[in-house]
């Protein structure tokens, strides 16, 4: 059961979820990119010791038609490139974890350490540049893990200046999503 006590809510910037708006919940900032993200989840599972970690962010999509607050369930590595070696765009060398799935009612999302504003060589639905490596940290770690992408762009031209104006629309509907249809 989800509960303020037993969850620690993940986001990169305060720009996309300011602590204040959840008063009583556990928010840690990652800052950017797949490392701060791995270290920021490593760390919170061993100080806090929470049984749920939700990550909420911003994020990209590649169909025009999917906008809003979206639950991902699958999870992929959009930046690891070692088809020389035989691997597949996305794909791990020698990593038996490549896609992680947390569930089959939501969409797919491939993270990266680069702002994504034209298509990239990865079928995924979102793309961010937190969220694979905190599933990945995890899964590793035996943690549930909830995640929540609102969609500030469409990862194109226009991206840079769609994520900067609406980096912050998504924190209300989080945060509904939160009270009314996560805590029990």
């Amino acid at each position: 059961m989800i509960r303020q006590d037993n969850t620690v809510i993940l986001v990169a910037i305060k720009d996309e979820l300011p602590n204040n708006l959840l008063p009583g919940w556990n928010i840690q900032y990652t800052g950017v990119g797949k490392v701060n993200a791995a270290y920021q989840a490593t760390r919170v599972i061993y100080e806090f010791k929470p049984k749920y970690i939700i990550n909420y962010g911003s994020a990209g999509s590649l169909n025009s038609n999917i906008t809003g607050l979206h639950q991902v369930t699958k999870f992929l590595q959009r930046d690891m490139q070692a088809e020389q070696l035989g691997f597949k765009v996305g794909e791990t060398p020698f990593d038996e974890i490549n896609i992680i799935l947390t569930g089959s009612e939501g969409i797919s999302c491939s993270t990266g350490d680069n702002f994504v504003d034209k298509n990239p060589n990865i079928i995924s639905e979102l793309v961010d540049m937190e969220a694979y490596a905190i599933a990945k940290v995890c899964l590793r770690e035996n943690i549930q893990f909830l995640c929540f992408k609102f969609i500030s762009d469409q990862a194109n031209e226009d991206a840079s200046n769609d994520w900067k104006e609406k980096l912050s629309f998504g924190s209300d509907l989080f945060k509904t999503k939160l009270l009314n249809d996560l805590v029990k």
